[in-house]
């Protein structure tokens, strides 16, 4: 179980979506956070592996051995 506190101007957001959508507002806080977790990960991956190439921990694989690889 989560709770948040939302400012005013959110909260009537999210009313009046959850009221013309008959959704409910956790619903629409599911969705936008998974969402927003989808892209935290993709960017903590991508840094993660950025840093691991940077300090040689990752190889590189070429476009060209990537394609003769996959006979392409």
């Amino acid at each position: 179980m989560l709770a948040i506190r939302l400012d005013d101007d959110t909260e009537k957001r999210l009313n009046f979506l959850a009221a013309q959508t008959h959704r409910t507002k956790s619903f629409y806080v599911k969705q936008a956070l998974l969402e927003y977790l989808d892209d935290l990960e993709d960017i903590y991956l991508a840094e993660k592996e950025l840093e691991d190439i940077r300090a040689g921990r990752s190889d590189i694989i070429s476009w060209k051995d990537v394609k003769a690889k996959a006979g392409l």
